[in-house]
């Protein structure tokens, strides 16, 4: 099975992603999280997608569909995987479907208000050292600015400002919406109210995934 995650930066994607991960056993490949990895260890993918992800455009497909090619060639992903933050594009998904192209699939599209959205990732904190994510109002460290894991020191990412998440929601208005129309034709989307907190929204999501599910065609199944 090939669950795709839909909804704008900041609709909660990685943590019903997460939840569905240990609920399935499906690991969660984020394409933010690779692409940040590679910035991390400053190999030529990282290099040449830093300087785009600091101004909230979108990494071109080619570097994209790469990394998550490498990924889902793994052994954990056998079985099935979800994808958080690909395809965003047409021709992404296009990719996806070429590479792995007997996967059965569902698109689950979180839908969350802009302003919703801006409040949740411009008081989102992280944590270099281990990755831990936490948010000023929501989910607060015990001490302010210290990672409650590992004590690191807690920052705001280049891409959660304000200004930045605003044209990160534009950018994904426009390039990754049509995606909607195109999931919708092939009878895979499912829309998911993603307002609330996250075990009212994986209630919902998890009553889709019971639902009936789409045949495999041919060749490699879920």
């Amino acid at each position: 099975m090939r669950l795709i995650l839909l909804g704008a930066p900041g609709s909660g994607k990685g943590t019903m992603g997460e939840m569905i991960s240990r609920a399935t056993g499906f690991p969660r490949i984020s394409t933010g999280d690779l692409l940040r990895k590679a910035v991390r260890e400053d190999n030529p993918v990282g290099r040449k997608a830093e300087a785009v992800m600091k101004s909230g455009g979108l990494v071109e497909d080619a570097t994209v569909t790469e990394l998550v090619r490498e990924r889902i060639a793994a052994p954990d992903c056998l079985g099935g995987y979800i994808l958080d933050g690909y395809p965003r594009t047409i021709a992404q998904a296009e990719a996806i479907e070429a590479i792995d192209p007997a996967r059965p699939e569902i698109v689950l599209d979180r839908a969350v208000g802009e302003e919703t959205i801006v409040g949740r990732l411009s008081g989102r904190r992280i944590c270099p050292s281990c990755g831990a994510v936490f948010h000023v109002v929501n989910m607060p460290p015990k001490v302010a600015g210290v990672c409650d894991a590992c004590e690191g020191d807690l920052v705001q990412r280049a891409d959660d400002a304000a200004a930045t998440i605003r044209e990160r929601l534009r950018v994904y208005h426009e390039a990754t919406a049509p995606l909607q129309a195109r999931y919708r034709n092939k009878g895979t989307y499912r829309s998911v109210d993603g307002e609330g907190f996250p075990e009212e929204v994986y209630s919902r999501i998890a009553g889709v995934l019971a639902g009936p599910r789409p045949s495999a065609g041919k060749g490699r199944s879920a």
